[in-house]
C-alpha cells in the first residue's frame, strides 16, 4: 500500500503543533493509523554582531538566534484523509511538503 510522508517545518513551534493537531484530528476521525509526529533535529541559525554602529569602539556584541523546528508524519495514501488535509488553512510561518512513498 502506498504511503504519504508529510514534512512540516516552522520557526514558530506553537503554530507547528497546531497544524499537527489538526492533521491528527482528521486521521483519528477516519480511524486509520498515523505514524508520528517524529521530531527531527532543530536547526539553530546564530548571528553575532557588534553593537557599535562604526564597527570599532566597545567590544560588546549582540547575539541573535533563529530556530527551525521540523516534524514528519507518515500516513496511508487514502483519498478520505488527503483531501481534508489539502483543504486545511495553514499559517504562513509553517512550510508543508507532501510526498508519495511506495
Amino acid at each position: 500500500m502506498a504511503k504519504v510522508r508529510i514534512k512540516l517545518s516552522s520557526i514558530n513551534i506553537k503554530e507547528l503543533n497546531n497544524v499537527i493537531g489538526m492533521i491528527k484530528e482528521i486521521t483519528s476521525r477516519t480511524g486509520l493509523l498515523v505514524r508520528g509526529p517524529i521530531p527531527l533535529p532543530t536547526k539553530r541559525l546564530k548571528i553575532t554582531t557588534r553593537k557599535s554602529p562604526c564597527g570599532d569602539g566597545t567590544a560588546t556584541f549582540d547575539r541573535f538566534e533563529m530556530r527551525v523546528h521540523k516534524r514528519v508524519l507518515d500516513l496511508p495514501a487514502e483519498d478520505r484523509i488527503l483531501h481534508p488535509i489539502m483543504m486545511l488553512k495553514i499559517p504562513r510561518s509553517v512550510q508543508i511538503k507532501i510526498e508519495m512513498k511506495d
